[in-house]
C-alpha cells in the first residue's frame, strides 16, 4: 500500500523548519509542506512559492506549478524519485554549496533590509544578531535560534 501524503494545516500550525533536510537538501521538506497545504486550501498566511521557495526551485530546475502538482498525491519517497527523474544529477558538493548559500540569504537592497528590520523588530526586537531570512523565519515560528556573534 502506498503511503498517503501528510497535509499540514498551516492555519493551525507551522511548516517544518527551513533547516530540516530532505535528501540532504535544506528547505525541501518545508516547501513540500507549503505546497501541500496550498493544495488543500490550508496555507494560512504562508506563501507558495515564496521567494525562498523560488530559489530552491531554480536550484532543482523544477517549475513551481510542476512541483505543486507532484506533491499533492505522492509520498515524500515518491517525490524524491520524481525529482531525481526531472532534475540534473546533484553532487554532494553542489547540495552542500546550495545549503550554505541558502542559510546565508539576507536582505539584498535597502528596501528589503528596511522590511527585514521592521519584521525583526515586531518578532524579536532584542535579536539584532539575526540577519538571515531563515533565522527570522525560525524566530517567527517560535523555534530557538542560537545567539550569533560577530
Amino acid at each position: 500500500m502506498r503511503n498517503r501524503p501528510i497535509i499540514p494545516d498551516l492555519t493551525q500550525t507551522v511548516p517544518r523548519s527551513p533547516y530540516e533536510k530532505l535528501n540532504g537538501i535544506i528547505d525541501l521538506a518545508r516547501m513540500i509542506d507549503k505546497a501541500r497545504a496550498k493544495g488543500a486550501g490550508k496555507l494560512g498566511d504562508y506563501l507558495y512559492p515564496c521567494p525562498l521557495d523560488q530559489m530552491l526551485l531554480v536550484f532543482l530546475k523544477v517549475r513551481a506549478d510542476a512541483f505543486f502538482e507532484a506533491v499533492q498525491k505522492q509520498s515524500e519517497d515518491e517525490i524524491l524519485r520524481w525529482l531525481q527523474k526531472r532534475c540534473k544529477r546533484l553532487s554532494e558538493q553542489e547540495i552542500q554549496a546550495w545549503n550554505q548559500m541558502f542559510l546565508k540569504c539576507s536582505p539584498e537592497d535597502d528596501e528589503e533590509k528596511a522590511r527585514f528590520i521592521k519584521m525583526r523588530q515586531e518578532i524579536a526586537p532584542e535579536r539584532s544578531d539575526v540577519t538571515t531570512w531563515v533565522d527570522l523565519l525560525e524566530l517567527d515560528e517560535g523555534r530557538p535560534v542560537p545567539l550569533r556573534t560577530a
